[in-house]
């Protein structure tokens, strides 16, 4: 793909103007030869947001042509972050951005930090996930794990979940989770914010319990923290202590070197009472070349505790 055909790639992709979070070009899936390094998000039909993994000898024309394509579009706006940077910083190269920022997905609004050093609050790629925690939370008692800021348990809020239990060892992550909360205007009884180690937190959280929809979705590599080829196992075991009988898991993996029956086998030798059903469907904007070294959002239900 040429840099003209980028260009066009993005105009047939923004025709119409939408206020979701939309990602205009996904070039980390690999489908696009010599564009790996880039990403391009679509903000609230304003913002185009711009990720940079590594350095190219064309990123000074990549730029200007991204300038040009604002200036003749419907954006006011363009942020680009620099990931090969110690820091990843961020620039806004055109317009600006508001002060108090949020993206929508599917009616929910969601705290985006795009100055933000390589997280942005936001990972747009789990929209999948969310819609199923949506879907299934109904009267239900919910541990969200690895919380982060909190955006599976708007959605389980939004699904109707009987209570949360939101945990994260970062509280400036659950203080942005609780500010997502209060966004939507949502009821804050019977949701809950721990900021713990979950791998040193089992006998708290069990008291909690038992939950009927787990949700785990831990980072693939954390130094220090938790790592998913050594620690996921320690999750798995756990499980069976924390579950209700009829307990449904939402067991998300997104590392590239872990494929879908690392977490399969896992279940099948620490919570055998749990059977694995599916795979939900990626975002389609997050297509790759190897489905198995992108996102694995993996449904188990338990056997009513056999």
């Amino acid at each position: 793909m040429t840099l003209q055909e980028l260009q066009k790639h993005l105009e047939h992709n923004t025709q119409e103007i939408s206020e979701e979070f939309t990602r205009i070009f996904h070039g980390r899936g690999g489908l696009y030869e010599g564009w790996k390094h880039l990403t391009i998000d679509s903000i609230n039909g304003e913002i185009v947001s711009v990720a940079l993994y590594f350095q190219e000898e064309n990123e000074d024309a990549l730029l200007a042509m991204l300038k040009n394509f604002i200036k003749s579009s419907h954006y006011t706006t363009l942020v680009v972050q620099r990931r090969y940077i110690k820091g990843a910083p961020s620039e806004i190269l055109l317009g600006e951005l508001p002060e108090d920022l949020y993206i929508i997905e599917n009616g929910m609004k969601l705290k985006l930090n795009l100055l933000s050093n390589k997280n942005s609050y936001y990972f747009a790629d789990m929209k999948n996930g969310r819609n199923f925690v949506r879907e299934n939370a109904h009267k239900k008692n919910v541990l969200n794990l690895f919380a982060y800021t909190c955006a599976f348990s708007v959605a389980a809020k939004y699904g109707g979940a009987k209570s949360i239990v939101n945990v994260d060892m970062s509280k400036s992550a659950l203080s942005t989770g609780k500010a997502n909360h209060t966004l939507n205007k949502l009821d804050p009884r019977g949701v809950s914010y721990l900021p713990y180690n979950i791998l040193k937190s089992f006998s708290s959280l069990k008291r909690k319990g038992p939950y009927d929809l787990i949700i785990i979705d831990p980072p693939s590599f954390q130094r220090g923290s938790f790592e998913a080829g050594k620690d996921y196992e320690k999750l798995i075991k756990k499980l069976p202590q924390l579950a209700s009988e009829n307990c449904i898991v939402l067991s998300c993996l997104n590392s590239p070197e872990l494929d879908t029956h690392f977490i399969v086998e896992l279940f099948q030798k620490w919570a055998p009472s749990f059977t694995y059903e599916t795979r939900l469907k990626n975002v389609p904007e997050f297509a790759s070349a190897n489905e198995e070294k992108s996102l694995k959002n993996l449904i188990f239900r338990r056997n009513n505790g056999l």
